[in-house]
């Protein structure tokens, strides 16, 4: 089970509505502090560039799925018979989801790469955004001020001024100061110069009127744009780890468990009807961006519970009369289930999304949300003995290249929407859909291809593809990028004919390079290389003895290098080898020489070497290093 979920389990428990062993607001401070770290930690591994890449579901995707939630939530709000202001806040609390848990729990996944972590990412950054004017807008609904042009107006120069520092900051400020700090080779200046990054920049923008967590994921976003930007992430994910802990802790201790236990039916039944409506709009929310069906499912299953930030909106609401004391109990209790229950939805969430879409509703959904407009035109109906090419990342944008390069017939499937827009205008045959979808792969014509690779970062959705295609053909042959080795056997068992685990290929392609060194044969190595692949790569997950195909008594101390000859030298320069007598005085061979344009190996001892000639040479490491010295 998660640990997020223990955490908020200790916070019940040792809370005043527990046992009442901490104070909540004892640790307000620590909690905050976690927060700050872990949007810190997820700025500094992205970027500008690929934050700006996410620019249109930030803005519209976020737009959308908090505006939508505020209308349908606050109307059925005001049809219980409260007051529209009231209604139009606690549309703001539930259009509010957990930055925190949901970031955590996809880094945890490996999942903040997929697409549906990216657009969980996206619609989080706007909520951060947009709960500074709900802070801003709460008194005035509220008939406490009147001031509101002056407010927005002051915000949005300040915000201006922030993002201006930020990409300044980025581009020129922070990577000469990192280098400079980074030159004196002092673990602790690095570590304080990190963190004070990180605390000034969150400052600033809670002087500017923005939250403090919005300021330390700028901070990240600056550091990232310096080559140093991973160091800083090793330096300070275990502080992350730490004050996030505590973070949760402290979410844990305001639930009232009391009051949850006298009305427990009726928050349960809140928090169905929350996840219900947040799931729908989410779903439509991202849904206009064009995603597949099955992206739109698992970002809608990952952001449907009440975040953190509605806790510090609540506060004010109860401030200005706005939230009773019992509505606002009922909002703790629904909220924190809402937090347990994400570990698990998330965890869930692939089974779930991909029963849906069996179901007769989720197939109508599916076929309408397919855009074939974008797919007529550029995949030949008739193409076979083909390969089909899932995912266009960096592995699949290189197999493309290749089987462009080749003449071999291909096409690409790819769920990204700005990725294939920019693939077509570049002339790859890519179409946009879900290849986990059996009616995406009749497009490409799968039973007619002769080979399918997977180059895609999300697991579930991977043993999915390889499952429907399996269902369609059990001829053609497929090839499945992974991360780790233990993914192996089960993809295999699921219908894979070749699996590469990222890891493991590293990892011979290190023990290859080592070999070489030492001069085993090449023969050898790829013996080696061989039995590995065709055991599953098992050799070095299992104490299995490998066979001993090269064992020589010692390693030779032999060794064929290249060096130049810059020295105009009348002891060697315009002599033979002969008169050089160079391998007596050396002991090295000469292999080669390249003079000009011209390559001579047919070496003879009447052979000339002139100043800048490159002398192909055999010999130890220490006499290669005396003759080095000699030519130069």
């Amino acid at each position: 089970m998660p640990s997020i979920l223990g955490f908020l389990i200790t916070g019940i428990i040792i809370g005043p509505f527990g046992f009442n062993l901490i104070k909540a607001e004892d640790i307000e401070i620590i909690s905050e502090i976690g927060v700050i770290l872990l949007l810190f930690v997820i700025g500094m591994e992205l970027s500008l560039k690929q934050l700006a890449s996410i620019k249109n579901t930030v803005f519209i995707g976020g737009s959308l799925q908090v505006g939508l939630t505020i209308l349908i939530s606050g109307f059925a709000y005001y049809f219980l018979g409260n007051a529209i202001e009231e209604a139009v806040f606690v549309g703001f609390l539930f259009s509010l989801s957990s930055t925190a848990i949901v970031l955590k729990i996809l880094q945890d996944r490996n999942e903040m790469k997929t697409a549906h972590g990216r657009n969980a990412l996206a619609i989080l950054i706007f909520q951060d955004i947009i709960v500074v004017p709900m802070m801003l807008i709460t008194p005035i609904l509220a008939g406490a001020s009147d001031n509101i042009a002056m407010s927005v107006l002051s915000l949005v120069v300040k915000s201006v001024i922030v993002v201006i520092i930020t990409i300044v900051s980025a581009r020129y400020v922070v990577p000469k100061l990192m280098y400079a700090v980074a030159k004196t080779n002092s673990k602790e200046l690095f570590l304080l110069t990190t963190i004070a990054i990180c605390f000034a920049v969150a400052f600033l923008t809670s002087e500017a009127g923005l939250s403090l967590a919005l300021g330390a994921f700028l901070a990240g976003l600056i550091i990232s744009e310096s080559e140093y930007s991973h160091q800083s992430t090793s330096i300070i994910l275990p502080f992350r780890e730490l004050f996030t802990s505590i973070f949760f802790i402290s979410i844990g201790m305001l639930l009232d468990l009391t009051f949850f236990l006298n009305n427990v039916g009726v928050v349960l039944l809140l928090v169905v009807i929350v996840f219900s409506i947040k799931t729908f709009v989410i779903s439509i929310a991202v849904a206009v961006l064009k995603y597949p069906p099955r992206t739109i499912l698992l970002t809608a299953l990952s952001l449907f519970q009440v975040g953190e930030f509605a806790f510090i909106l609540s506060k004010v609401g109860v401030q200005y009369n706005l939230l009773s004391e019992e509505t606002n109990q009922y909002f703790l209790a629904v909220s924190i289930v809402s937090m347990i229950l994400t570990p698990f939805v998330i965890m869930f969430s692939h089974t779930i999304a991909d029963r849906f879409l069996k179901t007769k509703l989720g197939k109508k959904i599916d076929k309408t949300l397919v855009n074939q407009e974008q797919n007529e035109t550029i995949i030949d109906n008739e193409i076979s003995n083909h390969l089909i090419i899932i995912g266009f990342g960096i592995n699949g944008t290189n197999l493309e290249k290749a089987a462009r390069y080749a003449n071999i017939p291909h096409v690409v499937i790819e769920m990204n929407p700005s990725i294939v827009k920019k693939g077509k205008a570049d002339g790859v045959p890519i179409l946009f859909g879900d290849a986990s979808e059996p009616h995406i792969l009749d497009t490409v014509n799968l039973s007619k291809a002769r080979s399918v690779v997977i180059a895609i970062s999300d697991k579930e959705a991977t043993k999915t593809v390889i499952r429907n295609i399996r269902a369609t053909s059990q001829t053609v042959h497929i090839l499945v990028r992974t991360r780790y080795v233990r993914e192996i056997s089960e993809l295999v068992a699921l219908g894979a004919d070749d699996v590469i685990p990222e890891e493991f290929e590293t990892s011979i392609e290190i023990f290859s390079r080592v070999m070489h060194t030492f001069l085993v044969p090449e023969s050898q190595i790829e013996n080696l290389v061989d039995f590995v692949r065709a055991d599953n790569y098992e050799v070095f997950q299992m104490k299995k003895k490998v066979p001993k195909t090269f064992a020589p008594t010692s390693i030779p101390d032999f060794n064929i290098t290249c060096v130049r000859v810059t020295s105009d030298s009348s002891k060697i320069n315009g002599r033979t080898l002969k008169e050089a007598n160079i391998r007596a005085e050396y002991g090295v061979s000469v292999l080669a020489v390249s003079h000009g344009d011209k390559i001579i190996d047919d070496i003879h001892p009447d052979q000339k070497i002139y100043q800048n000639d490159l002398l192909f040479i055999q010999g130890s490491q220490e006499n290669i290093e005396q003759f080095r010295k000699f030519v130069n």
